[in-house]
């Protein structure tokens, strides 16, 4: 007699919860945020960011010394204690940097109140892009955080930077579009100055951030998803570190 109780309380409780619970789960799966909500608490408890290596050792942004768009000798110890982003990019350049910077921009917008997060922008066109130029860039693009930075200096040590220091990709080819080939691809490095990344699906460090995607567009011609949803989730893990 009592299992025969047991059981119809067991029953009674599994058809109160698929009365109240069923339908809301159903209702979620309809709309996507049962995946989308689930993802975004995954995303939260992912593992702190890796380090990027290289003959063994965690791989640290290099000195670098150049002047900013308010003509401010900006060096890497400006950066000391903050998050931020890196690109390589030029003013005239007519295909990926308008793509880049404005969803720096949006990074931007997302950060506006954090003192400890900014953004490194290094122009490949050193020769055209003076200090005033780079200005009005700033202007045009609606560029306002205080701790992103516009540089342009040598040549040569631009170049370094951005091939050796970063093995970022750039370089000058008259052949293409603005007469500079770079690669669209955005380095995160922590607070100590050493780049970070998370890791793909097979367990390798991503190391850089697709740049020329928005976050609207989704992906590419070439099926190449945007990057910039991670990159903010990623931003965080490192502010909160």
């Amino acid at each position: 007699m009592k299992n025969k109780y047991t059981y119809v309380w067991v029953s009674l409780i599994v058809l109160v919860f698929g009365i109240i619970f069923i339908p809301r789960i159903i209702e979620r799966i309809k709309t996507g945020t049962v995946i989308q909500h689930d993802r975004m608490n995954l995303d939260a408890n992912n593992d702190a960011l890796g380090f990027i290596y290289l003959n063994n050792e965690k791989r640290k942004v290099p000195a670098f010394a150049f002047l900013n768009q308010d003509s401010l000798l900006i060096t890497q110890n400006d950066y000391n204690g903050k998050v931020y982003v890196v690109e390589f990019f030029f003013t005239t350049c007519p295909s990926i940097c308008p793509v880049m910077n404005s969803n720096l921009v949006e990074i931007q917008k997302e950060f506006r109140d954090f003192d400890d997060f900014g953004v490194a922008s290094f122009t490949i066109n050193p020769d055209y892009d003076t200090p005033s130029v780079l200005k009005a860039y700033a202007e045009k693009y609606g560029i306002e955080d205080m701790d992103w930075h516009l540089m342009t200096g040598d040549r040569q040590e631009i170049y370094d930077l951005a091939n050796i220091g970063f093995n970022i990709f750039a370089a000058e080819d008259i052949g293409v579009p603005g007469g500079f080939e770079h690669s669209g691809l955005f380095a995160l490095v922590d607070k100590n100055g050493y780049l970070r990344s998370r890791t793909d699906d097979f367990g390798n460090p991503l190391i850089y951030y697709r740049g020329t995607i928005t976050e609207s567009q989704g992906e590419n011609e070439e099926g190449e998803k945007q990057q910039i949803s991670i990159l903010k989730e990623d931003i965080k893990k490192l502010l909160n570190e």
